[in-house]
């Protein structure tokens, strides 16, 4: 089983996601960037989250 993530990694996550449509892909490392990029006041843990959830989301609609 994996880590359940808090609600707000989540809430933000989608509503980048949602923002943003088209540039978040399922690779990570694309991904923290983008998210340093669009988010303010984000330290590296948080950034890490963040990314990691949208990794997974965008994954998950592809398939």
């Amino acid at each position: 089983m994996g880590r359940i993530r808090p609600s707000f990694v989540k809430i933000r996550a989608i509503k980048l996601v949602n923002e943003y449509p088209g540039e978040f892909t399922p690779d990570f490392e694309n991904n923290k960037v983008l998210v340093e990029k669009y988010t303010e006041g984000a330290n590296k843990r948080m950034r890490n989250w963040i990314a990691g959830y949208i990794t997974r989301y965008v994954q998950r609609r592809t398939d």
